[in-house]
C-alpha cells in the first residue's frame, strides 16, 4: 500500500457548509513517502470527472462540473499519480452550497419590539425529515435554538462585516433537531457590532438603530418534497433575561427573567408581542471563507484573592473572551464582574489605561468590560455572557460572598477557529515566552476580524495587519480569515481610492465623518497591496491577488495622483519651484508615519497631522508599486506601468532623502530600515546604509528607536546586511525599550507601547497589540532559518543563523503541502541540523559554514 491523497480542502476550509462560490477550488496533500505529483484525477458524485490530468499542482483546482444549485452537497475524491506510481482514490470529502440566489430567500426580515431580545416561531412537520438546513443571519448578533437545543457552536454570529455592502449568512445541518409534529425555532438577538458600540470612538448604532433577523429552514421529507419555512409576521417576541449586551460595555443578565422553556415547542407564547416586518432584502448576503468564531480553550485561574468586599480572579494569561461563573449568590443579588489587564498598586483591577483618550475628544471614554448577573437562585445556575467579549487577565467580582475558588471560574478563550500551523522554541526561556506572547496576542485579536486590541478599540486597523499578516501566516492558517477581511477593505474603499484606517469601518470614522481626513495613510492603506501578497507567499493563492487588483489599482493611483498634484507647504516654502522628481514624491495628505517611536509622542496632534512624512509615504509608494509589478506578472497582467512608477518613486526618494555624500535623511533607525527593506538605495550604498543603521543602534545602547512600521524589518535587515550580532543584541536587550522588557515585567501578550508598563507597574494603553510581536518572524526565518522561496512553501530555504547565546532551536510549520520541521543544536564549532521536507516540495539547506545541500522530500540530517 503506497498511500492516498489526504487533507482534502475546498477553498481554505474542510467540508464547508453553505458555500456560495460557483466554482470552488479543491486542494489536497500528497501521500506520505512520495516526492512529487505527476498527475491527478478528480471525480464528484454529480457527474464531474476531470479524467487523467498531467501536472504537479495539488492546490486550487477550480470545480468545473455542472452548475451548482442551492443546498447541493457534492462529494468528491482525488486520485494522484506520483513518483511512486498510481495511487488509489482518496477518502471521500464534500462541500455543500447555501442559497445561491437572492430569489431562493422566501423568509422575511423581522424586527422585535424595542427591548425584546427573545424571538420565536413555530412550524409543524407531518412526516419524517431526511435532511434539514437552517440559513440564518441578523442585524446584530443571533443565537438560535431548535426545539430547545442550541444550533451549532459558532459564537458572535453572523460576524463583523461592512454591513452596508456585505452580511454573512451561516448554514447549519439541523437534521437531528427536527421532529415530527410541532417544532419551534427560537433566537436570542443582541446589538453586536451592528447596533452596539464599535471602533476607536465607541460609536453606537453605526449601521442601524434596530436589530433584525432573517432565518429560513429547509426540510427534505421522506416522500422527496421540500418544505421551506422561516421568519415572518407570525413570529413573536418578548423581553428576556438579556437586559443589555454590548461588545465593548459588557453584558447584563437577569436570570430570573428568562421564561422557562421559551425555546421549546410546547411553550405558550400567546402573551408575547407580534414582530414587525423590517423590509430588508437578500441583497448583499454572502458566505464566509473563514472558520467561525468559537470557544477555543478554557483556562483555570491561577488564583482567587480577597480584597475587602471584592474578589480578584487572576487567569495568569491575558485573553480575549469571557468568564464562566458556576457559583452564583442568592436570588436577586447582583454580581458585577469588571475585567482588566493589570492590577493597580493596591491589587485591584484597573482599566484607566484602556479608556480611549484622543486629542479631539472632550474627555476619555469609558473602558467598558463590565458584566452584571442577577441570579434567579435556582440550582446549578451558570453565568456565561456570550454576547460580548473582553480583553483581560484579571476579573474583579463584587456582590458575591467570599469563598470563590478557581474551581468556580473558567476563563473562556474566544477567537476565530483557525488551525494552528506554526511553532517555535529555543534554548532561552525568555525568548520562548516572547514567542508565546506574540501567539497569544494574535489569538486574542483574531475575533472574526484582525483587531488592533481586544479591549479599547477592537478595530480592524489596516496598518496593524499589514505588518503582522506575514508573521500570522506562519503561526495560524489565516487564509480564509484574511480573505474575509480583505473583502471588507475593498468594500470600505472610497471612490477616490482612499483605503479606510480600519475595516470594517464604522461610518463615524469613515468617509464624511469628522475624522475622515485621518484616513488614507501610507503604510495603512498599503495593506490593500501588501496583505494579499502575503497570502500569496504563504498559500500560493493567485485568486486573491486578482480579486483585490481593482482595489490595489485605485489605492496606488490615488497615491501617485496626490504626489503629482499636491505639495507640502514646508517644501513649497523651501523650494517654490518644484523639482522634476517631486511629481513622484508623496508629501501631501495625512500619514501616521513611524507611529509610536520611542520618545516621539504626538503631543501636539494638529502639528502631528500637518507634519511632512514624505520619507515614509514615498518609500511605501515605491515599495507597493514594485509589488504591483510582481502581482501583475502572477495574474497575467502587463507589469510595465508599475515598474515605471516604482522606479520613478524610488528615484524621487533617493533625490530627496539621500545627501550628496551618501547619507540618509532623516538619520533615524526607521529610515535606514525602510531604505534596506524596500530596496530604496543604490546597491553601492547598501553597505554604508547598513553600517550606519548598526551605528545608530549601538549609539542608542543597543536599543531600538523604531516605531510601528519599521520594527518588523529591523532585525532581518541587520542580519541580511551581515550584522546578525547587532540583531541579536536587540533581541536579547532587556532594558527599555525592548521586547524582553515586556517579558521581564510580566507580559503574557505584546504591548502597544514600548513603555506599556512602567517599572513601578503603571500601565499605558493596550497591553495586547500584536504589531510589535512581528519580531517573532525573525525567530522563524533567521533563528530557526525557515523561509519560503516559492509561494505556499513549494520551495523553501533552511539557513539557521545562531547567535545571542542560543544553543538550539526548533521550528515547525504546517504548510499547504505538509509539515516542515527544522531542528538545530550547537555542537563544538558547528551545528547539527535536521530538516523534514514534505511531499511535493523541495528545500535548500545552508549551514553556517557555507555548506549548501539541495533537499528532496523526506528526513535529512546535516552537520557543518
Amino acid at each position: 500500500m503506497i498511500g492516498i491523497a489526504h487533507g482534502l480542502r475546498v477553498e481554505h476550509l474542510y467540508q464547508p457548509l453553505g458555500l456560495l462560490d460557483p466554482a470552488p477550488r479543491l486542494s489536497w496533500r500528497l501521500p506520505a513517502g512520495t516526492t512529487r505529483q505527476l498527475g491527478f484525477r478528480i471525480r464528484t458524485d454529480n457527474g464531474w470527472d476531470t479524467g487523467d490530468v498531467a501536472g504537479d499542482r495539488s492546490l486550487f483546482h477550480a470545480y468545473a462540473g455542472n452548475a451548482l444549485g442551492s443546498s447541493q452537497r457534492v462529494t468528491w475524491q482525488v486520485r494522484v499519480v506520483t513518483d511512486r506510481g498510481d495511487h488509489d482514490w482518496s477518502e471521500p470529502s464534500w462541500f455543500e452550497t447555501g442559497l445561491m440566489s437572492t430569489s431562493d430567500w422566501r423568509a422575511e426580515w423581522i424586527s422585535a419590539r424595542e427591548g425584546d431580545s427573545l424571538l420565536r416561531g413555530a412550524f409543524s412537520c407531518d412526516q419524517p425529515v431526511t435532511r434539514a438546513r437552517l440559513y440564518i443571519t441578523a442585524h446584530g448578533l443571533y443565537e438560535a435554538f431548535l426545539n430547545g437545543t442550541r444550533v451549532g457552536d459558532a459564537e458572535l454570529t453572523p460576524g463583523y462585516t461592512q454591513y452596508r455592502r456585505r452580511l454573512q449568512v451561516q448554514a447549519y445541518d439541523v437534521t437531528d433537531l427536527v421532529r415530527e409534529g410541532g417544532n419551534a425555532l427560537a433566537v436570542i438577538l443582541a446589538d453586536g457590532w451592528y447596533r452596539g458600540q464599535t471602533g476607536a470612538l465607541h460609536s453606537p448604532a453605526q449601521w442601524g438603530d434596530r436589530t433584525a433577523l432573517l432565518a429560513q429552514l429547509h426540510l427534505w421529507t421522506a416522500d422527496g418534497s421540500v418544505v421551506v419555512t422561516g421568519t415572518s409576521s407570525s413570529w413573536r417576541s418578548s423581553p428576556g433575561h438579556i437586559v443589555a449586551a454590548d461588545l465593548i460595555a459588557g453584558e447584563s443578565v437577569d436570570l430570573s427573567r428568562e421564561p422557562a422553556g421559551w425555546s421549546r415547542p410546547t411553550f405558550d407564547d400567546s402573551s408575547w408581542s407580534e414582530v414587525a416586518l423590517s423590509g430588508g432584502t437578500a441583497a448583499g448576503l454572502t458566505d464566509s471563507p473563514a472558520p467561525p468564531v468559537r470557544r477555543i480553550e478554557e483556562i483555570r485561574p491561577v488564583s482567587v484573592t480577597s480584597l475587602g468586599d471584592r474578589q480578584i480572579i487572576d487567569l495568569g494569561q491575558n485573553i480575549n473572551g469571557w468568564v464562566r461563573l458556576t457559583r452564583l449568590g442568592p436570588a436577586g443579588a447582583p454580581i458585577t464582574l469588571t475585567h482588566g489587564e493589570i492590577l493597580d498598586a493596591g491589587g485591584d483591577v484597573t482599566t484607566d489605561h484602556l479608556r480611549p483618550d484622543f486629542p479631539f475628544l472632550p474627555a476619555p471614554l469609558p473602558a467598558g468590560m463590565v458584566d452584571v448577573v442577577v441570579p434567579a437562585g435556582g440550582p446549578g445556575e451558570v453565568f456565561e455572557p456570550r454576547r460580548t467579549t473582553h480583553g483581560f487577565r484579571y476579573v474583579r467580582v463584587e456582590g458575591l460572598a467570599k469563598g470563590l475558588t478557581p474551581d468556580d471560574v473558567r476563563g473562556i478563550v474566544v477567537h476565530t477557529d483557525m488551525p494552528r500551523t506554526g511553532w517555535f522554541e529555543c534554548s532561552d526561556p525568555r525568548v520562548n515566552a516572547l514567542h508565546e506572547a506574540a501567539v497569544w496576542s494574535l489569538r486574542d485579536n483574531a475575533c472574526d476580524i484582525p483587531t488592533d486590541c481586544p479591549q479599547r478599540e477592537r478595530a480592524g486597523w489596516t496598518g496593524d495587519w499589514q505588518i503582522f499578516a506575514g508573521t500570522a501566516a506562519f503561526l495560524y492558517d489565516i487564509a480564509g480569515f484574511t480573505t474575509k477581511w480583505l473583502r471588507d477593505v475593498a468594500a470600505d474603499q472610497w471612490p477616490d481610492g482612499t483605503v479606510a484606517n480600519m475595516s470594517p469601518c464604522p461610518p463615524a470614522e469613515g468617509l464624511g465623518s469628522p475624522t475622515a481626513h485621518l484616513n488614507g495613510s501610507a503604510g495603512w492603506g498599503d495593506a490593500v497591496v501588501i496583505v494579499p501578497w502575503r497570502l500569496y507567499e504563504a498559500y500560493g493563492d493567485e485568486r486573491i491577488l486578482a480579486e483585490m487588483w481593482p482595489a490595489m489599482e485605485a489605492w496606488m493611483t490615488r497615491g501617485f495622483t496626490m504626489a503629482r498634484e499636491n505639495r507640502h507647504p514646508d517644501r513649497v516654502a523651501r523650494r517654490p519651484v518644484p523639482a522634476p522628481h517631486e511629481a513622484y514624491l508623496w508629501d501631501s495628505g495625512f500619514h501616521w508615519g513611524e507611529w509610536l517611536a520611542p520618545g516621539e509622542e504626538p503631543g501636539d496632534f494638529p502639528s502631528f497631522v500637518a507634519a511632512d512624512k514624505s520619507d515614509v509615504a514615498t518609500a511605501y509608494l515605491a515599495h507597493s508599486a514594485a509589488l504591483m509589478a510582481r502581482i501583475a506578472r502572477v495574474i497575467g497582467r502587463d507589469p510595465a506601468h508599475w515598474e515605471t512608477l516604482a522606479a520613478a518613486a524610488r528615484d524621487a526618494w533617493q533625490r530627496e532623502f539621500i545627501t550628496p555624500d551618501g547619507r540618509l535623511i532623516p538619520d533615524t533607525q526607521a529610515n535606514h530600515v525602510r531604505a534596506l527593506a524596500f530596496d530604496l538605495v543604490p546597491a553601492a550604498l547598501r553597505p554604508a546604509v547598513a553600517t550606519q543603521l548598526a551605528t545608530l543602534v549601538e549609539a542608542a545602547g543597543n536599543h531600538l528607536t523604531t516605531g510601528f512600521l519599521a520594527t518588523p524589518d529591523l532585525l532581518p535587515v541587520l542580519a541580511d546586511a551581515g550584522r546578525p550580532e547587532v540583531a541579536y543584541a536587540l533581541l536579547m536587550q532587556d532594558t527599555e525599550p525592548s521586547w524582553l522588557t515586556m517579558i521581564d515585567r510580566g507580559a503574557t501578550t505584546i504591548w502597544e507601547r514600548w513603555d506599556g508598563v512602567t517599572p513601578d507597574g503603571v500601565a499605558h494603553e493596550s497591553l495586547n497589540h500584536y504589531s510589535k510581536g512581528a519580531v517573532v518572524s525573525f525567530l522563524h526565518r533567521y533563528v530557526a532559518g525557515l523561509t519560503p522561496t516559492a509561494p505556499g512553501y513549494r520551495a523553501f530555504e533552511v539557513r539557521p543563523r545562531p547567535g545571542g547565546g542560543l544553543t538550539w532551536a526548533h521550528a515547525a510549520h504546517e504548510s499547504p503541502y505538509g509539515r516542515i520541521e527544522v531542528r538545530w543544536s550547537v555542537t563544538g564549532g558547528g551545528i547539527d541540523l535536521s530538516v523534514s521536507v514534505p511531499p511535493g516540495t523541495t528545500a535548500t539547506a545552508v549551514l553556517p559554514d557555507g555548506t549548501t545541500r539541495e533537499l528532496t522530500p523526506g528526513e535529512h540530517h546535516l552537520t557543518g
